[in-house]
C-alpha cells in the first residue's frame, strides 16, 4: 500500500494501486517473437517475457522412460528489462553433434555461454543443456537467439558435427620437442609417456583460506595423442570468469570443440571456472589453438 502525507492529511491510493498492472517490458513483444522466431509469453508479475521452443523433433529415452518438452525438453530464451538495457538468460536443449555448431553461433552474435552440461543420466539419444546470457540492446539479443535457434533447426537430425579419428596412444608417433616449442612459455617441456603428451598449467585459488593450486587440480591441462598429421587432444582450462568467453571464443575459432563448462569447487576466492575440450586435426594446430587460449588467461604457474 502506497501512502502519501499531503500538509498533515493523510490521503490513501488503494483504489489506484488495486487496479494498476506491473509495468510491462521495455521492448516490443510481437518484435521479439519476430527475431528469435519463436512464441513468447509475458509473465505480468515480472514483467520477464520468455520465448520457448519445444525440441519436438527429438524421441529421447532415458532408462526406458519417453522424455517429452515438458518434461524438460524444451529451449527458451527470457528477457528482461536491466535499466538502459535489456538482459537476456536462456537454455538450450542439444544433443551432442549440436553442441558446437550452436555455441559458435551464439558467440559470433554476442551473446554468452554460461554453462555446459547434462540434465539426465542413460538419455538415448545423449541431450546436453547450453546456457547462455547476454545484456544490451534488445534487438542485438533477440537476433542473437534467433541465430541460435536457427542453428538448433538447421542442425536437427544429426546434421551436427562429429569429428572422428582412428588413434590409438599405444602406437603415437608425436614429436614431444616439435610440441614443446609451440607450448613453450605455457606448460612445456611436457611430459610424453605411453604415447600421450601431456602439459599442465598451474592456477590459483583460496578455499576457506587455504591455498588451492595446480597439484590440487587448479589448472589448465592438454593432452594429445596420435601423429603430428593427425592427433585428438584433450584437457580442461580453468579460468576466471572474466576469461571464460575469450577462451571460448578462441577455442572454437580454433575449431576445437567444448564438451562441459561448469565449477570443480565452490566457496573459492577467486571463483574459478572449468571447461573440458576435444579436437582432433594436426597436433601443431590443435597445440596452438590451445596456447592462444592460454593468452587469454593469467597463468600463475601456482604449485
Amino acid at each position: 500500500m502506497r501512502i502519501f502525507a499531503v500538509t498533515g492529511l493523510v490521503v490513501g491510493l488503494l483504489p489506484a494501486v488495486a487496479s494498476a498492472k506491473p509495468a510491462g517490458p521495455a521492448f516490443d513483444q510481437a518484435h521479439i517473437e519476430q527475431l528469435t522466431g519463436a512464441q513468447g509469453k509475458l509473465d505480468e508479475k515480472s514483467g520477464v517475457f520468455k520465448v520457448s521452443v519445444p525440441r519436438s523433433d527429438l524421441k529421447v529415452v532415458a532408462a526406458g522412460v519417453h522424455l517429452t518438452p515438458p518434461l524438460g525438453l524444451t529451449s527458451w530464451a527470457a528477457f528482461t528489462p536491466a535499466g538502459k538495457h535489456t538482459a537476456v538468460m536462456g537454455d538450450m536443449v542439444l544433443t551432442e553433434d549440436q553442441v558446437n555448431p550452436v555455441m559458435s553461433a551464439a558467440l559470433d552474435h554476442g551473446l554468452e555461454v554460461t554453462a555446459l552440461h547434462n540434465h539426465f543420466f542413460w538419455d538415448t539419444p545423449k541431450v546436453m543443456f547450453m546456457h547462455i546470457g547476454g545484456m544490451g540492446e534488445v534487438d542485438k539479443l533477440a537476433a542473437g537467439v534467433g541465430a541460435v535457434f536457427a542453428k538448433i533447426r538447421d542442425t536437427s537430425g544429426g546434421k551436427g558435427e562429429v569429428p572422428k579419428a582412428d588413434i590409438d596412444p599405444g602406437k603415437s608417433t608425436l614429436d614431444p620437442k616439435a610440441l614443446d616449442a609451440v607450448f613453450a612459455g605455457h606448460g612445456a617441456p611436457g611430459n610424453y609417456k605411453d604415447g600421450v603428451y601431456k602439459v599442465v598449467v598451474g592456477r590459483a585459488t583460496k578455499m576457506g583460506g587455504h591455498a588451492m593450486g595446480k597439484a590440487m587440480g587448479v589448472n589448465t591441462r592438454a593432452a594429445l595423442a596420435g601423429s603430428d598429421a593427425q592427433a585428438v587432444i584433450d584437457g580442461d582450462f580453468a579460468m576466471l570468469e572474466s576469461e571464460l568467453q575469450p577462451v571460448l571464443r578462441t577455442l572454437r575459432g580454433r575449431g576445437i570443440d567444448i564438451v562441459a563448462i561448469h565449477q570443480h569447487m565452490t566457496g573459492e576466492q577467486p571463483r574459478v571456472l572449468f571447461l573440458h575440450y576435444w579436437g582432433i586435426g594436426k597436433a601443431a594446430d590443435l597445440a596452438g589453438g590451445v596456447v592462444a587460449a592460454l593468452k587469454e588467461t593469467k597463468s600463475d604457474g601456482a604449485p
